[in-house]
This record gives C-alpha cells, sequence and structure tokens, in this order.
C-alpha cells in the first residue's frame, strides 16, 4: 500500500488538471467572444458587454451596488459554473476563483478597453457570501506632468 501523502499529491494534480482545464475552455471562450470586437464607451456599458453579454448573466443576477462615470461596482448571485466545480471538487472558491475567472475577466476587460481595471473581494465570495463582489473601474488619469516627472 503505497503512504497517504501519495494519494494526497496524486489528488491535488487530478483537481489542477481539471482546474486548467477549465481555465483553458474559459480562456477559448473569451478569446472566441472578442472576435466579435466589443468596445465600451462608458462603465455603464461595462455592465451590459461584460455582465450580461460575454458571461451571459441575467440582469436580476447582478446587482448594480454602485456605478458612476469611473466606477461599477456589483454582486453575482447566478447559476456559477466555477463554484460548482469547486464544491464538486471540495475546493475554496478564494482560490479556484482567483485561478480560473479573475485572470479571464481581466483578459477580456483588457480587450474591451485597455484602461479597465477588474478587482474581486475574495472576503465577499460564495459559498460564504450569498453573492460575488467585484468592482470594475477605469484606471486614474495621469496628467501629462506627471508622466514628464517620471522620467
Amino acid at each position: 500500500m503505497l503512504p497517504k501523502s501519495f494519494w494526497d499529491k496524486l489528488l491535488w494534480l487530478l483537481k489542477h488538471i481539471v482546474l486548467f482545464i477549465a481555465l483553458s475552455i474559459f480562456y477559448l471562450y473569451g478569446t472566441i467572444w472578442l472576435l466579435k470586437r466589443p468596445h465600451t464607451n462608458s462603465i455603464e456599458e461595462v455592465y451590459r458587454v461584460f455582465y450580461i453579454d460575454f458571461l451571459r448573466l441575467r440582469p436580476e443576477h447582478v446587482e448594480i451596488v454602485k456605478l458612476t462615470d469611473r466606477e461599477l461596482v456589483t454582486i453575482s448571485r447566478n447559476p456559477c459554473p466555477i463554484l460548482n466545480l469547486s464544491l464538486a471538487l471540495r475546493m475554496d472558491t478564494r482560490y479556484t476563483c482567483k485561478l480560473i475567472s479573475e485572470p479571464v475577466a481581466k483578459f477580456v476587460l483588457k480587450h474591451i478597453n485597455r484602461d479597465l481595471m477588474f478587482e474581486r473581494d475574495y472576503s465577499y465570495l460564495r459559498p460564504y457570501k450569498d453573492g460575488c463582489l467585484e468592482r470594475i473601474y477605469l484606471k486614474p488619469r495621469t496628467s501629462s506632468i506627471q508622466q514628464y516627472d517620471s522620467l
């Protein structure tokens, strides 16, 4: 009989193979979706383009907590495949969402508008809370004087 540590390592490896496949599929979907060349002119349009068009969430699943001309804060309560995968694998969503969802969200948002930034509050995440709190905002503007000061 092999030592328990071998089985633990094998289980870890198998779980991470599944996570890598999920990440690859999500990146592939994002890349294909971006062929439509979506672009936004406002943060309000980011809500529609990112949450409704890209993630295919229903409006009733996305609560807009804050919306300004430079920032969008939401709580998503949609049926989530990454949450379901995490629960099935008995893995923490604070880990799996950072590994799978966050890089793809940043990738897609950068292609929608290079000045968009994405943050997720990992203290407000399912299954620990009733939804997932995210913030999308425009990078702070730097004046031309500040740009020359750094030279």
